[in-house]
C-alpha cells in the first residue's frame, strides 16, 4: 500500500478571500493568510504590498505559518490524545511524545493513544483454505468450535466427552486464545460471535487468583493480535485492563513476577504449594509486556518485564542453564532444581532468542544469554540414544544434578527455535542440531499406533534394541502443539515438504483417535490402538494445535512472515519493532 505523508490527512484548503474573525480581517491567496492591522485597508492594496514582498519576506511569512499551523496540530491533539502515524514509524513518534508536553508524566497514560490511520496500516490478509488439507483443516476447527459453543460457550474449556464445561480460570480461554486462529482461516462468523462475547461478557474484575503466566500467553497475547491484525480499539481496550491488573505480580520485594495474581482485587502473590517462582513462566512474558506497550504507548509494561530479563541475566548460570525455580522474594534461583527444557524450563530460552528479534536485535545480552544457553544445552543436555545414534534433550535432576535420559514433548519446541536462530545468522550447527533432533521429535509419533506422541519419551544410552520406550505413566497425550509448532517453522525456513507429509499424517491420527461427536479429546493411552479419550479439550489444541498445522499445510510458506513478525508461546503472532 503506498504510504501517505501525515500532510496528506490535513485538509487546508485556503481560497483567495478575505475574512473577518472576532473583528480581525485576514486575507488569503491559496497558499498563505495575513493579518490586516488595519480594518481599513483595500484588497487591491493588500496585494500590491505582498507582490511588493522579496523572496526572503515571502519565506519568512511562509515558515511563521507553518510554524502556527503545526503549533495549533499538536495543542488538538494534545487534547484529543490522538496522533495519526504511518506504519513503521511507531518507534520515533514515540520517543517524540516521551520528549513533549504530551507526556508530562513519567509514562505515558490512556489520555495518549497511538492510532493508526486505517488509509496507512497495511493489515495482513487472510483469505481462507487453498487447499483440501486446509480445506480439512478449517472444518476440523469449526467442529471443536461448534461443540464449545453448544456445551461450554464463556467457560475456558470443554470436556467434549460429557458434553460439559471446565473453567480454570473463568476468563473464556477457548474464545479469547483461538479467535486469531480463526481469524487466519478466514472464518469471518466465528471470528465475529467471538468478538461479540469479548465486548460483552469478558471481564477482569472476578474476586479469582489466575496463573500470570498462562493467562499472559493466552489472553493478554490473544487480545494484542487480535488488535494488531484488526486495528480494532476493542481488543487494545481489554488488553490495557487486563494489563493494568497482571502488574500486580511484579510487586515482589525482587521485581521477580509471582506466580498467582487476583485480577479483580490486584493483588499477587507465591502459589500456596511453594515459595517459588517458574522460571520458565516469569520469563515467558516479556514479548506481551512489550507490544502491549508498543501498541499502548504506556511503557510501565515493557519496562517491568524487561527488567526480569535484565535480573536473569546477572544471575550465575551452569553454562548458560538455569533451575527451573527462582525465589520471587530474593530474586535467586532454587539450588540444585532440575535443569530441563521440558516443562518450568523450556520458553526461558525460546523467549530469549525471539525478544532479541522482536527489538530488532538490538538488545545484545538477550542474543550473548540465549548463544550461551544453547551451547549449555549441546554440551550437558544433548546426548544420543541407543543402538540408533538418536540425538535427544535430557535433563539435569534435582538435587545431584544426574543426567536422566527424559525428554517431554514440549521440548520439541526447540528444533523450531534453533532453525529461527539460523534464520537470523546464528551457526550453521544449530541448523544441523534442528534437523536432528527433529527427527528424533517425528520418531515419538511414528513409534506408536496412534501416530501421537506421549507426553515424555525416555531414551536407552546402553545398547539396545529399542533407542526410546514410553512408560504407562507418561504415555497419555494433550494434543499438543510443539513438534507441529517446529515443524512449520522448518517448512517455511527450508521450503522442505516433507515436513507438511509429516504434520499431515499427525492430523491424520487427530482425527481418527482424538475426534469425537463434541469437539477433540486427550488421550489415555498413545501404545494402545484404541485409546480412551481423558475428555479434555485444551484451549491450546485450537489455539496453537490446529493454527500451526493450518500454517503448515498452506501453499503460501510465508502466511505469516518470520521475517515480520514472532510468535508467542502460545502461538499468537506479534509484529517485530525496529527496536
Amino acid at each position: 500500500m503506498r504510504q501517505q505523508n501525515l500532510e496528506t490527512h490535513l485538509n487546508f484548503n485556503i481560497n483567495n478571500h478575505t475574512n473577518n474573525v472576532n473583528g480581525r480581517k485576514w486575507v488569503t491567496n491559496g497558499e498563505t493568510a495575513i493579518l490586516l492591522n488595519d480594518p481599513a485597508i483595500s484588497h487591491t492594496k493588500i496585494i500590491r504590498k505582498w507582490n511588493r514582498l522579496s523572496r526572503l519576506q515571502r519565506s519568512i511569512v511562509y515558515a511563521v505559518l507553518v510554524v502556527t499551523a503545526t503549533a495549533l496540530l499538536l495543542l488538538y491533539f494534545s487534547k484529543t490524545g490522538i496522533v495519526i502515524i504511518e506504519r513503521g514509524n511507531e518507534d520515533s513518534v514515540q520517543e517524540k511524545l516521551r520528549n513533549t508536553s504530551l507526556n508530562a508524566k513519567p509514562a505515558l497514560d490512556n489520555t495518549v493513544q497511538i492510532k493508526y490511520d486505517p488509509t496507512v496500516y497495511e493489515r495482513p490478509v487472510f483469505t481462507g483454505p487453498k487447499n483440501d488439507r486446509q480445506r480439512a483443516l478449517v472444518e476440523s476447527f469449526r467442529h471443536a468450535w461448534r461443540g464449545y459453543k453448544e456445551h461450554a460457550w464463556g467457560h475456558d474449556n470443554l470436556k467434549p466427552v460429557s458434553g460439559m464445561a471446565s473453567d480454570w480460570f473463568s476468563l473464556g480461554l477457548t474464545i479469547v486464545d483461538s479467535l486469531d486462529t480463526a481469524y487466519i482461516m478466514g472464518l469471518t462468523d466465528v471470528f465475529e460471535e467471538g468478538k461479540q462475547w469479548i465486548k460483552e461478557e469478558l471481564i477482569f474484575t472476578k474476586n479469582k487468583d489466575v496463573n500470570f503466566f498462562e493467562v499472559t500467553i493466552r489472553i493478554l497475547g490473544g487480545l494484542l493480535t487480535n488488535h494488531y491484525f484488526t486495528q480494532d480499539q476493542l481488543f487494545l481496550d481489554k488488553a490495557i485492563d487486563l494489563g493494568d491488573r497482571l502488574m500486580a505480580a511484579f510487586s515482589s520485594p525482587s521485581g521477580i513476577p509471582y506466580s498467582d495474581v487476583n485480577l479483580g482485587a490486584r493483588t499477587a502473590h507465591a502459589p500456596e504449594w511453594s515459595h517459588y517462582s517458574t522460571t520458565a513462566e516469569v520469563t515467558t512474558v516479556q514479548l506481551e509486556f512489550r507490544q502491549l506497550s508498543r501498541a499502548s504507548g504506556n511503557p510501565i509494561f515493557e519496562e517491568a518485564a524487561a527488567a526480569v530479563s535484565e535480573k536473569i541475566h546477572q544471575l550465575p548460570k551452569k553454562h548458560g542453564l538455569v533451575p527451573i525455580f527462582i525465589n520471587p522474594n530474593t530474586g535467586h534461583f532454587l539450588p540444585h532444581a532440575t535443569i530441563t527444557l521440558g516443562a518450568r524450563g523450556d520458553s526461558y530460552y525460546e523467549y530469549l532468542l525471539k525478544q532479541w528479534l522482536q527489538t530488532g536485535k538490538t538488545i545484545n545480552y538477550l542474543l550473548d544469554d540465549y548463544l550461551t544457553g544453547i551451547e549449555g544445552v549441546r554440551e550437558f543436555l544433548a546426548k544420543r540414544s541407543s543402538p540408533n545414534k538418536r540425538l535427544f534433550i535430557g535433563e539435569l535432576s534435582a538435587g545431584s544434578e544426574a543426567f536422566n535420559p527424559k525428554m517431554d514433548h514440549l521440548t520439541c519446541f526447540l528444533p523450531g527455535t534453533l532453525a529461527l536462530g539460523h534464520l537470523n545468522g546464528l551457526p550453521d550447527w544449530h541448523m544441523t542440531m534442528a534437523e536432528e533432533l527433529l527427527y528424533t521429535c517425528y520418531l515419538t509419533y511414528a513409534a506408536h499406533p496412534t501416530f501421537l506422541a506421549p507426553e515424555i519419551t525416555h531414551f536407552n544410552l546402553a545398547s539396545t534394541t529399542d533407542d526410546m520406550y514410553t512408560k504407562s505413566a507418561d504415555a497419555h497425550s494433550l494434543l499438543r502443539p510443539e513438534f507441529i509448532e517446529s515443524l512449520w517453522y522448518m517448512y517455511q525456513i527450508t521450503g522442505n515438504t516433507t515436513y507438511q507429509e509429516w504434520g499431515w499424517q499427525i492430523f491424520q491420527g487427530f482425527e481418527k483417535y482424538a475426534k469425537v461427536p463434541n469437539g477433540y479429546s486427550s488421550l489415555t493411552n498413545v501404545k494402545s490402538e484404541n485409546p480412551i479419550p481423558r475428555d479434555m479439550m485444551e484451549s491450546f489444541f485450537l489455539s496453537e494445535t490446529l493454527k500451526y498445522l493450518y500454517l503448515l499445510l498452506s501453499d503460501d510458506r510465508f502466511l505469516i512472515d518470520l521475517n515480520k513478525y514472532v510468535v508467542n508461546s502460545e502461538a499468537h503472532p506479534l509484529p517485530i519493532h525496529k527496536n
